[in-house]
């Protein structure tokens, strides 16, 4: 899956109290969930040090038009450390305080929005769902903001905050924040805004990134995170397969993707975890395509990149199959492909092994299988990204394109998809620079190019590395052609 779009479900569902999501309607929140909660912030705040505050937002609402907000999503970095997905929240860690190390603030109860939007957190609810003791107010937040930096205790004995206030005095203190990448020609974010209202008021702290730390904790994922992500990903799985059943010549790609979203919610995904590609014919080589508006015609093939969200985890698969059921000659020949350099990818995938390793597994065939077609004239090289657009790798977890750290070797707890894909587009080769050199290559594989033209191929697969592998998540949704034309066929693989 290369992208991330926002849709609405639409204005009823305000009125239907679509905006409680998870709040109410999924599981128990304590057990487990807390238990792992609390060992996320304690590894957190072991990594910030006792000389910092640091502070986490929720995401705020976002409007799709006039006075109708999109379906709520919360931050994933809070929503990782705290299991709240409700608006107007801040997670203050103060790694170094005798007791009070983590403080949450959650909105007012306010009865004339809940008539609207449903019910809000009391703290009791808060403690409960999040394992965090101290809830205050999020009216009070910045005036508690302004007491730590005034070495003013609010709330704890007298000694509460010591190492945080000798910290200040030594100007030594940090204030911790998710600083957001941007140009230098962007205005500020609200958060570089924040730090620096700080700055112009306060002393004795510098402002740091905690970016890294978070990244780094939320690339490993907890045995917790690695159960909810398998029941995540087996949703999708049996999603991709009602898909498969509804496909049909004559179909519209809108009946597949409604068939695959209803599975989402009647196991309790609430939302998908992106929004589903569907793409038939030559929509299956348009990477981003997400208007499912085509007819579908005997001889396509059909392009499915779905998942589902659920308890804020997602995964990432991408299937592509016959329309009518059988593969063609020529369909084969690309499909064969890709499903071999998916397959070089699974062999690379070891504990140890760079990333990068993964991408190269699957290039090296991907560039001899489009050279043995014809459809690249060079056996080494970069030529055959012509066909061959995108990486084949990236991490999953709370979002679809999860975050890492760079160059880590892999390693146990990593999810990660590996997705290799073929495109064959005529405009590709529009594309090209007019060189003699593109010229000559044009006119050699043009004939070819039009042979395969509009066959798009992707086999994507979540995967999660443990102490004994390589486990494919998605291994119940029909992979080889054997498997897909059988389930097509009989509903069997």
């Amino acid at each position: 899956m290369h992208f991330s779009l926002l849709r609405v479900r639409g204005i009823a569902a305000l009125c239907s109290s679509v905006f409680l999501l998870s709040l109410t309607a999924t599981t128990a929140w304590a057990g487990p969930l807390q238990d792992d909660l609390k060992a996320r912030r304690a590894k957190a705040m072991e990594r910030l040090g006792a000389e910092t505050l640091a502070i986490f937002w929720s995401a705020p609402a976002r409007v799709f038009s006039t006075d109708v907000d999109y379906e709520y999503r919360q931050d994933s970095n809070l929503l990782y450390l705290t299991g709240i997905d409700q608006e107007e929240t801040f997670l203050l860690l103060m790694p170094g305080n005798e007791t009070r190390k983590e403080i949450l603030f959650i909105r007012d109860a306010d009865a004339r929005r809940e008539h609207w939007e449903g019910h809000s957190l009391t703290p009791a609810e808060a403690t409960a769902q999040s394992g965090i003791q101290t809830v205050m107010s999020s009216a009070q937040f910045d005036g508690f903001i302004s007491a730590m930096l005034s070495k003013r205790p609010m709330g704890g004995g007298a000694a509460e905050y010591t190492k945080f206030f000798d910290a200040l005095t030594d100007s030594k203190a940090r204030i911790a924040v998710l600083m957001e990448p941007q140009s230098l020609s962007a205005p500020p974010s609200s958060t570089a805004q924040f730090a620096s209202r700080l700055r112009e008021r306060f002393f004795g702290f510098n402002v740091t990134d905690a970016t890294p730390i978070v990244n780094e904790l939320r690339q490993i994922k907890t045995a917790y995170e690695a159960d909810v992500l398998r029941k995540s990903v087996k949703i999708s799985s049996d999603a991709h397969k009602a898909g498969m059943r509804a496909a049909a010549p004559g179909k519209y790609e809108y009946e597949v993707e409604a068939e695959i979203e209803a599975v989402y919610l009647r196991n309790g995904a609430m939302s998908w975890g992106y929004p589903s590609i569907v793409g038939s014919g030559p929509n299956a080589t348009i990477l981003h395509y997400n208007r499912s508006s085509r007819r579908m015609e005997n001889g396509d093939l059909l392009l499915v990149d779905a998942a589902g969200n659920y308890q804020g985890l997602t995964g990432d698969i991408t299937r592509t199959y016959p329309i009518n059921g059988t593969f063609n000659r020529l369909q084969r020949d690309i499909y064969e492909i890709v499903y071999a350099a998916q397959q070089a990818g699974e062999k690379a995938s070891k504990a140890g092994a760079p990333v990068s390793a993964i991408q190269n597994a699957c290039d090296e065939v991907l560039r001899a299988g489009l050279f043995k077609l014809g459809l690249v004239t060079e056996p080494t090289g970069t030529q055959f990204k012509i066909w061959s657009t995108h990486g084949v790798s990236h991490w999953i977890g709370h979002d679809v394109h999860d975050v890492g750290v760079r160059g880590k070797p892999l390693a146990p707890g990593m999810a990660f998809v590996i997705e290799p894909g073929i495109y064959i587009r005529p405009q590709a080769l529009d594309n090209l620079p007019l060189t003699p050199a593109n010229a000559a290559f044009i006119a050699k594989v043009k004939p070819l190019v039009e042979k395969y033209k509009d066959i798009g191929v992707r086999i994507e697969d979540s995967y999660l590395l443990t102490p004994t592998g390589l486990e494919r998540l998605s291994a119940s949704v029909p992979r080889t052609i054997e498997e897909i034309e059988g389930w097509m066929k009989r509903g069997t693989m």
